[in-house]
């Protein structure tokens, strides 16, 4: 795996009104990824070890962080083009409910207006999430 420069990084964050292990177990488990991640893909199902997903340029693999009691959920995305993207999430106690961190990356190729759509739709997916877990 090639590390890639970044140019620079945002931190989206929501609070949801859940115990941080509810939301700890629904952000972690990989095969919730398609009902909150809404441009990742869909199906997602576990292939020879490996949590895989359709998207409309073709299979894609995850890998998450292992369980842990720090609240990472921190992945990689396998893209179909072999390109791996890291992604860094957390899950941090904030009362009796939780805040979900998400970490955006620019890469030095990507426009302003893709960074801006990158972390508009990251906001929306922890909404999702936030609407799911709380309905729980």
């Amino acid at each position: 795996m090639m590390a890639v420069m970044t140019w620079e990084s945002r931190h989206l964050s929501i609070r949801i009104d859940r115990p941080v292990d509810e939301v700890y177990d629904y952000a972690s488990n990989p095969a919730n990824l398609s009902e909150w991640a809404a441009g990742l893909g869909s199906s997602p199902e576990l292939v020879d070890g490996q949590w895989v997903l359709d998207s409309p340029g073709g299979r894609i693999g995850v890998s998450f962080a292992p369980r842990n009691e720090f609240g990472v959920v921190d992945h990689h995305v396998t893209t179909p083009s072999g390109e791996t993207v890291y992604v860094p999430m957390r899950v941090i106690a904030d009362g009796a409910g939780s805040e979900l961190v998400f970490t955006i990356r620019r890469e030095p190729e990507m426009s302003d207006e893709d960074f801006e759509r990158d972390a508009a739709a990251v906001a929306a997916d922890l909404a999702t999430i936030k609407r799911l877990v709380e309905a729980t």
